[in-house]
Formats: C-alpha cells, structure tokens, sequence
C-alpha cells in the first residue's frame, strides 16, 4: 500500500461509509434545493456532446437556469457520436454473473488500480439507470430475439454488459439525449448557444463566475457570468495531431482552466486504441476508429514468418499467429486495450506486421461468417464494414480488416472531487474532461457510460451542495475580472496574429504529434521523455517566431482558431511529458519500458507511486507543481493486472 502523503490543497470529499453505502447516503445527507429556489440559479454548461447534453437538460428539467454553450453550429455534432461499439452497464441481462460490484471490480483492474474506488463504485452502481433513461427516450438498442436489449462483450471483461445499437452507440445516445435537450430549449429552460469557443475561466474572489467566449461567425469576443460553471469539452488526444478524435476537438477549455487554478490529473494517461485503420500516407490529418466490438467476433492475428507478404488468404493457419489467443488465452482477443495495442506493436516491431509499411495487423471475422452466416454478422456490425470498405476499398467480408493502434481516448483530465468540482470552487467538470473513474487505462464501452453518469445523474445531484450556499441569480458581467480575462484573450489572440511567420499552425501541430508519438505514446523511456520535453519546449519556441496566422480578430478566420488551439496543445505536450517522466513505473497505458516484468508486461510500484497526480501551474515556462492525492483501495486487493 502506497505511503505517500496527500497534498494539503487536495481534499477529495469522499463520503464515509461502506463504498456500497455512499452514494446513497451521500444524496440523502446532502444539502437540497426546493424546486422553486432552484430558478433563481443560472449554470453554464461549456460542450454539448452526451455529458454535456445531459447535464444541460437535466438541470433545465430541474428548474435551473441553463446556457450551454458549443463551438459546432449544431449540439448533434460532438464527438460523442464517435463512440460506435456501445455502453456498459450492470444489468446481468445474459445472466452470466456480473454485478454492480464486477463492474466496478473490472473498471479498477482494467485501470491497473491507478483510479478513486469510491467514484469507481458510483459509475458502476449509476449504470443500470443510465440504460433505463436511453431505452425511455427511444433509443433503439439493439434486442434478442425474446425482446429483451442485446448484450455483448468488450475487452478487459468477461461477461456480456456492453448495450448497443449495432455499430453506431453513441450516435444513437446523442440522438436521444439532442432530443431532452431540444426540448428543454424550446421550453426556455436551456438557452442555446453556437459556434462559440470557450477562451478563457472567469473568476470572481476566488469562485468560478462564468466564462469567455468568441464568436466563431462575427470574432466577438464577449463574457457570460453564472452562479456555476460546468465544463465538458471532451478529451484532448489530438495533441498527437492524428487520432481518432474529431477534427475540432481539442485541450482549449480545460488547459485555460489549469492556468487559472485547476490542478491537472495524471496527463500522461493517454489511451491507444488497437482497432484503427491504419495511416495510409502523410497527408492525412485524422484516423479513423473501428469499433472494440469487432474484436468480440473478429479475431486477430499476424504472419508467423517476418517479411510476409502473401494475401491473407495465401497464408494457411498454420502459418498464422494468432498473439492475443495465444499470450492471453483467458480473454483472447478481448484483452484490454493498453495490452492489446503493445501486442500489436510488438508484432510490427518484430517485422511481422502486414499492409503497407508493415504497420498494420489482421483482424479476420472467415471464422465468425462460418459460424454465423454473413447475414448474422451484417446485423451486428454492418455499418462498420460498410465505413471500412468505403475508405480503403477492401471488402472486409471477404478479406481481413487492417488495424493498427492510435490515440484515441485520455484518461486524464482536470482533478475533481466526489462532486465533480475541480480545484476552483464553482468549476464542474464531467465526461472526458475529468480524470475521475478510468485511472491509466479505460475499458471499452465506458466513456458512454461515464458521460452520461455524470450529465444525467451524478452533477445534478452534487451541484446542489454548492450552490445552496448562493443567495440568488448570478448573471453580472461588470465585475472588472470580466474586462481583465476579455483583454487577456484579445491580447493573445492579437500576439498570434501579429507573429507575421511563413508557417502554418497545422506544420507545428504534426511536428508536435511526431514527437509525442515516438516519445510519449504507446511506450516512454526516460531519455525519450527528456528529450520530448527539450523538442517541445523549442517547438513552442519557434511556433511564436514563425507561424503566419492571416486575417482579423473581429471576422470569420478558422486559421485563427487552429492557431489559438495549437498553441494550447503545445503546452499540454510539456505537461504530458513532465508527467510521464516523474510517473516513474508502468502502469496501464504508461508503458516506461524501464519497468516491465520478464514477459514484457506494466510493472507498477505501488509502494511509491499509488497516487493520482495533480499538477498545479505555476507559469508558462516554470515546471508545474505536483500534489498527490493517494489512492486506498479497501474493497479490492492490488495486484497484478494479468489477463492470461
């Protein structure tokens, strides 16, 4: 058990009690709103994808006064509706032994025990709500023959828990949670806002008190004060410039928020999904991601012999490896995704990888349409074959998927408490944007999960206890904090614009993604990580010598915008460094290659390293401040992590 001491400026206001206790006892013990006091509250919600979209309706449904805020010219546009595969939940459906604490057991192992059980707990014991909300606003998840939802496995389980609307889960939840929020608007519970980008955290003695945002059709630069401030802006992995996240997406909301107080939890836990289609030249700017719920009936496997390069079809299976079956016999090719993306990259490196460049591994379903008929297999994950077959003109019915691991998801966020609140008083954060239930490695089909716990069920319970302590509606803007951060975000905006370069944002952008890539992605070392950190630091240098941004603060100028993100990003990369090279062990998605046991798999050091860390800023170019909040685990027992 770790012997490290917590920070004094963290307190993670963890109700006391039995873990199975706490929730509900925390609900019932904390302080309440009657119904008519709660309109005298205003909230803004920053993001709309499915934990802000929850957020944002349920706390309109509940009288507050809600304005959400997204930089899409449509809430139907988040990223959210990336999540394809589904979402986990305890209900024990398939009858096959899960149960709330399995899922919570899963979630903690899956995280290689780097996560807060008591949040851990609450996700797992909030899952089965979620599905009943979704299948009661309409959302058409899939079902068995008899009526009853459809079940499937995701990795790092074994059971079926994973709800699904064949491959495209999250479009289906976003849908369902647009509609809540559409109605919301139009009974003017929600005030609607677009195609505006959070700049910048507002802060009135010492308290969250809204936001700064600009215009992305007009470049008006203008503020908006609230009673509290939710932010759920998604995750931010496209600081490794390809990914899967959406274009858009990005580290802006939460990296202004570290700057103005809220500590930063555990950057370096990034998460590589292995079941991406692989990059096929430089010219690409994004991946895209083939659902973990093709792993359920696919399976994977490389040549025997280096240097192969038969057809598939060529190779008989004598001559084929079939590595997760193989090294993980007990989960096969539904090993967690951290494991399942070493494993790939460990076959490249050792030259038996396939398709150009030999970056890239088969994922064959010859034996499920065997097994099933290519009828069954169309119903479960058609569309995903369909999208497969339009970018690389393969069809893989007849010929195996090519996958290769890429960024994908980040564990870590900015630190918050049980309540959801971050370092600042007043500053909710939820969804991605928060570090709090998936330690160094997520296990497929919960972020859904998380998202919508925390914007359907969790802040709308624990925002209460804050503002109870209000005496009214807060939407002044005169404070002259306001005018301070509005003149803050013009000056940076007017520095990048001014630069006068011959660069674009985008060049920086993929010179920063190379480096963390091959520094600080699947695997780190410590002499990478130094000179990661040595490479940023003049990256970011030369970025604010030499990058051209054309036109005006007060037009429509996307250039600006990527410029203004990027410059974010560059920062978030020293960040993800720093903390990758003090994390001194392995642990889930934090492969320091220093510290794996013989067979090649994380070694952890719980005896010194059993915290979360939550990096404080002191200053653009100082090293950040590291508080540590420790990590007991009294209901599960730390041990190694081992799917064989």
């Amino acid at each position: 058990m770790s012997a490290v001491e917590t920070s004094s400026k963290l307190d993670a206001k963890i109700p006391a009690g039995p873990i199975a206790e706490k929730w509900t006892r925390y609900r019932f013990e904390n302080k309440l709103l009657a119904p008519n006091n709660k309109r005298k509250f205003h909230v803004i919600v920053v993001g709309s994808g499915l934990a802000g979209g929850s957020a944002a309706a349920t706390l309109a449904e509940q009288g507050y006064k809600v304005t959400c805020f997204c930089f899409h010219d449509s809430p139907r546009r988040a990223h959210s509706v990336a999540a394809q595969g589904g979402i986990n939940a305890a209900k024990n459906y398939q009858n096959d032994g899960d149960s709330v604490f399995r899922l919570f057991y899963d979630t903690v192992k899956g995280g290689d025990f780097r996560s807060r059980e008591a949040n851990v707990y609450r996700l797992a014991e909030v899952s089965s709500e979620i599905i009943d909300q979704c299948a009661a606003q309409g959302v058409p998840f899939s079902r068995e023959y008899g009526g009853l939802l459809a079940n499937r496995s995701f990795g790092g389980a074994q059971v079926s828990r994973t709800f699904y609307s064949r491959g495209q889960t999250g479009q289906q939840l976003l849908l369902g949670c647009y509609a809540a929020l559409n109605r919301q608007i139009k009974s003017g519970g929600v005030t609607m806002v677009t195609r505006h980008e959070l700049l910048d955290i507002v802060q009135v003695e010492g308290h969250a008190r809204g936001i700064v945002t600009r215009d992305l059709k007009t470049g008006e630069i203008s503020s908006h004060a609230a009673n509290a401030v939710v932010l759920a802006t998604g995750g931010y992995s496209n600081v490794f410039y390809l990914s899967t996240n959406a274009m858009g997406s990005n580290v802006t909301a939460t990296y202004r928020a570290y700057r103005r107080g809220a500590f930063f939890a555990n950057p370096c836990f990034t998460q590589i999904h292995p079941t991406c289609i692989p990059a096929a030249g430089d010219y690409q700017s994004k991946l895209t991601l083939m659902s973990e719920s093709l792993r359920n009936d696919g399976r994977v496997w490389v040549p025997k012999k280096q240097g192969d390069t038969r057809k598939p079809r060529e190779i008989p299976e004598a001559e084929r490896d079939y590595y997760l079956e193989r090294k993980y016999p007990s989960f096969g090719n539904l090993a967690p995704r951290d494991i399942a993306s070493r494993a790939a990259k460990e076959a490249c490196d050792d030259k038996r990888g396939v398709g150009p460049g030999g970056r890239g591994v088969y994922l064959d379903f010859k034996d499920a349409i065997a097994r099933l008929g290519k009828d069954a297999v169309a119903a479960r994950y058609g569309n995903l074959f369909d999208m497969y077959n339009r970018i690389t003109g393969e069809n893989p019915y007849e010929t195996p998927f090519r996958i290769y691991p890429a960024p994908h998801y980040t564990m870590g966020g900015l630190w918050v408490d049980y309540n959801l609140m971050s370092t600042i008083p007043g500053l909710f954060v939820i969804g991605e944007a928060n570090y709090s239930d998936h330690g160094a490695n997520r296990l497929g089909a919960s972020a859904l999960m998380q998202g919508l716990a925390d914007g359907y069920f969790v802040l709308p319970a624990t925002i209460a206890q804050y503002l109870a302590g209000f005496k009214g509606l807060v939407s002044d803007t005169r404070p002259a904090a306001f005018r301070e951060v509005e003149q803050d975000v013009k000056g940076r905006l007017e520095k990048l614009l001014q630069v006068g370069g011959n660069k674009s944002s985008a060049s920086f952008h993929r010179e920063l993604g190379q480096v963390l890539w091959d520094k600080c992605g699947m695997s780190r070392t410590e002499a990478g990580l130094k000179e990661a950190l040595g490479k940023v630091k003049d990256l970011r240098e030369r970025f604010w010598k030499e990058v051209r941004v054309p036109g005006r603060i007060d037009q429509l100028n996307p250039a600006l915008e990527e410029a203004n993100r990027v410059a974010d990003f560059l920062h978030m990369g020293e960040l993800m460094c720093h903390d990758a090279l003090q994390r001194d062990e392995s642990c889930g998605a934090h492969f320091r290659e220093e510290h794996q046991t013989p067979d090649g798999e994380a070694k952890r050091n719980d005896q010194d390293f059993c915290y979360s860390s939550a990096w404080e800023y002191t200053g653009d170019d100082a090293v950040p401040t590291l508080n540590k909040e420790p990590l007991e685990y009294e209901n599960v027992k730390l041990a190694v992590r081992s799917y064989k």
